[in-house]
């Protein structure tokens, strides 16, 4: 991490209590999240009464202006929502992330109309939706090709083609999708419900990990995009988009990430309550954990405080190299908690092996450690690819 990313008080070094970040989230996570997180991980539960529960109590408005029925609280407060409901269980940050996301891009979108009409019911749960843009921020960047594509018709646009995987979704849910137009550059973002005309929900395949999470694969088959639901055009528009959501976009992500390492360092410290004597040989050790995720933690709230001070634009490096951190932290403090924990991190209702499972998934949901890697290097040549 930089020296600019070090820079911090000692009042951001330390993650405040649950009830400062917000009133009723330590409750609610205890009574609706806690007691079902095996359920969510070993029997794909979605945890759907605890999203609407958390969007009532402002958990998803921190990312909307005041004056469209959000709390504006900022980039760090949402990123500490997040952290908090990671710290119990990945998959459900994912979705509190994949809602934020959701309400980020409509929150930058340039039709008025459509973020006067769903914010408001965005950012307190009332509508809940993920992103789509997996193969969006792939496919800018040479990783896959565009799985979508949009054809100008009268009052709007034909949509063609299957995305693989979107999470946070269902027939009552709505998400974002990234589609090429020919003749024209980056993309066409669309906002769809999950009961559109011409698009069908397939489930996917059970995964090993973050089964929880309403993950499915979308196939448009002509289906009709009205331009009313359009939230960014291709071309110059969708370069200004990219500029104004990219950093918070991925940053959010980091949320997930510090959870977890929170959390895996909280399990290394019980563990060592019956066996430091032996788990003092290991090379990772809880405090070593701990230091790496204060230095964490500060410079993602300091990112996020200048992201909100002066736009994405200016830090997308900065995001991605701390993205990228973060990642291999988490794999680093869940493999530690897995060999402290020993043959007890194996049971299944046993956090560790769980938390290594979330940890691979935080390496590998979009951007993953490889893309980032590749992002990175390509800055050093060339001008940033085109992710959304």
């Amino acid at each position: 991490m930089n020296t600019e990313a070090r820079e911090t008080t000692s009042q951001i070094m330390k993650f405040p209590e649950t009830g400062a970040v917000l009133p009723g989230l330590a409750e609610l996570i205890a009574a609706e999240l806690a007691p079902k997180v095996v359920d969510i991980d070993v029997h794909a539960q979605y945890p759907k009464d605890f999203m609407h529960k958390l969007g009532a109590i402002g958990g998803f408005a921190s990312m909307t202006p005041t004056e469209l029925g959000g709390s504006g609280r900022g980039l760090k407060h949402a990123i500490q929502v997040i952290e908090e409901v990671s710290k119990e269980c990945v998959s459900s940050g994912f979705l509190v992330w994949a809602q934020y996301a959701f309400q980020w891009y409509m929150a930058n979108s340039t039709n008025t109309a459509l973020k006067a009409k769903i914010l408001p019911q965005v950012a307190y749960g009332e509508i809940l939706g993920g992103t789509g843009q997996s193969n969006s921020m792939k496919s800018c960047c040479g990783i896959e090709e565009a799985r979508l594509k949009a054809t100008k018709v009268e009052g709007g646009w034909k949509i063609n083609g299957t995305l693989p995987w979107v999470s946070n979704i269902g027939t009552d849910h709505y998400f974002h999708m990234g589609a090429t137009v020919e003749g024209e550059t980056g993309l066409l973002i669309g906002f769809v419900p999950g009961n559109h005309p011409g698009l069908t929900l397939v489930p996917s395949p059970r995964f090993v990990g973050m089964d929880g999470t309403n993950t499915f694969a979308c196939q448009f088959r002509d289906a009709f995009l009205p331009e009313e639901q359009v939230v960014c055009h291709a071309g110059a528009e969708f370069a200004a988009f990219r500029d104004r959501t990219k950093s918070a976009f991925i940053l959010l992500q980091m949320g997930m990430g510090l959870g977890l390492i929170d959390a895996c360092a909280a399990m290394m410290k019980r563990s060592n309550k019956t066996h430091a004597h032996v788990n003092r040989f290991l090379d990772d050790q809880a405090e070593d954990i701990e230091a790496a995720l204060l230095e964490a933690r500060a410079a993602t709230y300091a990112l996020a405080d200048r992201i909100d001070r002066d736009g994405s634009a200016p830090y997308v490096k900065g995001t991605l190299e701390l993205r990228l951190a973060g990642g291999e932290l988490s794999l680093k403090a869940a493999n530690a908690a897995m060999l402290h924990l020993g043959a007890k991190g194996y049971l299944l209702n046993n956090a560790a092996q769980r938390r290594l499972r979330e940890a691979y998934f935080i390496a590998i949901v979009t951007p993953a450690t490889k893309h980032l890697r590749k992002e990175l290097a390509e800055m050093q040549q060339a001008p940033v690819c085109c992710a959304a």
